[in-house]
């Protein structure tokens, strides 16, 4: 006996894979409030692909700026593997362009330029096989908000080290 006649059930979408950190400006969420965050893609050459795989690229001392419409990571380090690099000029600190929509774009510029926002790296992560810059919207820190930011933090892992005694 044969089962009657029903359309398939479409199998359900995979969860998507969660994002492996390569690199993170740890300094940053000290240094400035962040207010909104954009994830962007890197034009990147073949050697930065591989030397973020081997875990060698470094954002603390990077930043983004905008220029033209377009927007830039620079300072960001990524260094070269010895194997992969031999057949290019392999240049650690050279200017990245981040692939943004325009809307974001827009509304970046506007930010930045009308509203006095600065615009940071804060991680650097794989999604779906591809490198992708979370770049943060933010304001610069006054030296009484760092104190208070380190005050809150000390208190923290005070009162978890009280609650871990007993």
């Amino acid at each position: 006996m044969r089962a009657p006649d029903r359309p398939e059930e479409p199998m359900p979408p995979k969860p998507a894979a969660p994002a492996r950190l390569i690199a993170e400006n740890r300094k940053a969420r000290f240094e400035y409030f962040i207010e909104e965050r954009y994830e962007a893609g890197l034009a990147l050459q073949g050697w930065e692909v591989k030397s973020m795989r081997a875990g060698r690229a470094q954002l603390t001392e990077s930043y983004v700026y905008l220029r033209n419409g377009e927007a830039f990571l620079f300072g960001a380090h990524f260094s070269p593997l010895a194997a992969t690099s031999t057949h290019v000029l392999a240049d650690p600190a050279r200017t990245r362009k981040l692939l943004l929509n325009r809307s974001e774009l827009n509304g970046l510029i506007g930010a930045v330029e009308r509203r006095g926002y600065t615009l940071i790296p804060l991680d650097l992560h794989w999604k779906n096989g591809r490198a992708k810059l979370t770049v943060g919207l933010a304001k610069g820190k006054k030296q009484h908000d760092k104190r208070a930011t380190e005050k809150d933090r000390d208190w923290e892992r005070d009162k978890a080290r009280l609650l871990r005694r007993g």
